[in-house]
């Protein structure tokens, strides 16, 4: 799959700019989520939409998809490749972010390899948060996507998480809305006070959010 190109047209009516401010927002809270590491992985960066607003020390991103010179900020460490493929230290991330990426793997099976590769990837007490679309709440979009193989919930994600070795911390159903495809314009304002508001999540919310230490 031309993963590039489906990209480009998934994202064609979307601000980049506008997706990016928000994403401004989003990166800290889940910064502050991981108990702010000094070491940050995102093994799903894309863009860097995450990575790019993380206040780490270190970050590393990894992606399949080569983007222009300039996406990342100064000092990231890119790796383009396929996550599994990857040469990644052992034991020497504090924090890991996935972001929309375990319903685009092939089975249960692959969830379970990339989960322990990562908990590899951690030191000791070190955290991954994992947010994905909940088929629980959004069934009816979920398969609108070409790139979507796997059904998941946060229940399903949280043993998973502890499967590979990772004691899960937090897990919360519904946290962010299902995409930045809506009829209203992402809002930094707006997700701030949405990000501040857990009773609107549970209205809105149709991604899980899932954390577990190493």
């Amino acid at each position: 799959m031309n993963y590039e190109r489906l990209y480009q047209y998934r994202f064609r009516n979307i601000d980049q700019d506008a997706r990016d401010a928000v994403w401004g927002e989003i990166a800290p809270f889940i910064y502050g989520v991981l108990g702010k590491p000094d070491v940050v992985l995102d093994p799903a960066a894309g863009r860097g939409e995450f990575i790019n607003h993380v206040p780490a020390r270190e970050r590393w991103a990894v992606d399949m998809v080569s983007y222009p010179e300039g996406t990342h900020a100064p000092g990231t460490q890119v790796i383009v490749s396929d996550i599994f493929d990857a040469e990644l230290p052992q034991g020497y991330f504090d924090g890991i972010w996935v972001s929309n990426f375990l319903e685009h793997l092939l089975s249960q099976e692959q969830v379970a390899t990339f989960l322990e590769k990562m908990h590899g990837c951690l030191k000791p007490g070190g955290r991954i948060a994992v947010m994905g679309p909940n088929f629980q709440y959004c069934s009816k979009d979920y398969f609108n996507c070409a790139d979507h193989t796997l059904a998941l919930t946060h229940g399903a994600v949280a043993e998973h998480l502890y499967a590979a070795g990772f004691e899960p911390e937090l897990e919360v159903a519904r946290f962010l809305p299902y995409s930045f495809r809506s009829k209203l314009p992402p809002s930094v304002a707006g997700t701030r006070r949405y990000l501040k508001t857990p009773i609107a999540w549970r209205l809105l919310g149709k991604q899980f959010l899932v954390v577990g230490r190493a």
